[in-house]
């Protein structure tokens, strides 16, 4: 046991008495069930000997405190040896990474594509505590802004670090916007079941993200796009021929059932503050994304226990 485990437990407990956001966290979560999908992740554990890496546990923990808590690399290095609280959740451990290990370790993950097995894995553990689940998805994009840098200077392969390579623009009510795009699928316990990342002059209706089977409601932006569930699409209007009074109706029910969408999105802007975003890729963002996405459903899992 080192001098943390030893002396830091003790003073945390006054810290829970007045409310620890991360309180729970880990007795809804079996991190260790994680470990098998990070296998493979680094290259150098051999024989030869070396510096040894961190435990990816550790990690995937620090990754969700930094979005949790809205944290730059610079900021979530000191934040962990700086707060009681983070160390509780870390498990007091014998040493912690800078900033630039928790930067590669982020970019291993976008490089596999392990992100995606985090989240699902942990999304699953959640969803098997939930003994009854209404049938039903929503889905839905939100755009998450970047930084456009300085107007002529080069994108993609040849951009700077500091200038969106992936990036795009787009117009939505008169709007502009440059950037990213978060199209998620939302169930009505309000966890996200599936998410995409692409540049934000993707269409909507170009992601398909619905489940065979299952009902999938979506706003008129996606009238007439593919729909692999059971089609809940708002109808649209076309020239000439407006909508019947049945249509209407139809589309007042929909709404009405689209509406809890917001609720994640509301979390990710508002709580997690997560609306502009200072990665130049893709693959980087969809990184930041996912692990917001769990805060998100470790937020409703909580909420969900408390009603029950």
């Amino acid at each position: 046991m080192n001098l943390l485990q030893s002396y830091f437990p003790e003073w945390y407990k006054e810290i829970e008495a007045l409310g620890d956001p991360l309180t729970g966290i880990s007795d809804r979560i079996d991190f260790e069930r994680i470990r098998p999908i990070l296998s493979g992740l680094y290259e150098n554990n051999t024989d030869k000997g070396g510096r040894p890496n961190y435990d990816p546990i550790l990690m995937i923990k620090i990754l969700l405190l930094q979005q949790w808590y809205s944290l730059s690399d610079p900021q979530i290095e000191r934040e962990i040896r700086d707060r009681i609280s983070f160390l509780n959740f870390l498990g007091y451990p014998d040493r912690l990474p800078d900033r630039n290990t928790i930067w590669y370790f982020r970019e291993r993950l976008s490089k596999t594509g392990k992100d995606r097995l985090v989240f699902n894995e942990i999304r699953d553990q959640i969803m098997a505590k939930r003994i009854r689940v209404k049938p039903g998805t929503i889905q839905d994009a939100s755009f998450i802004e970047a930084d456009r840098g300085e107007y002529g200077k080069p994108r993609g392969d040849d951009a700077n670090t500091r200038r969106s390579k992936d990036g795009a623009s787009a117009t939505k009510n008169h709007g502009k916007h440059f950037g990213y795009k978060a199209h998620t699928l939302v169930n009505e316990m309000k966890i996200i079941e599936k998410l995409a990342v692409t540049p934000a002059n993707v269409h909507d209706s170009q992601i398909d993200l619905s489940i065979p089977g299952i009902i999938c409601y979506r706003d008129r932006g996606y009238f007439g796009s593919e729909c692999r569930g059971i089609n809940g699409t708002m109808d649209r209007a076309v020239r000439g021929h407006p909508l019947p009074v049945k249509s209407i109706g139809r589309n007042l029910r929909i709404s009405r059932i689209r509406s809890m969408v917001e609720h994640p999105y509301a979390f990710f802007k508002g709580m997690f503050h997560f609306f502009h975003v200072m990665v130049t890729t893709v693959q980087r963002v969809r990184v930041k994304t996912y692990f917001t996405a769990i805060c998100n459903n470790l937020l409703s899992a909580r909420f969900l226990d408390r009603i029950a």
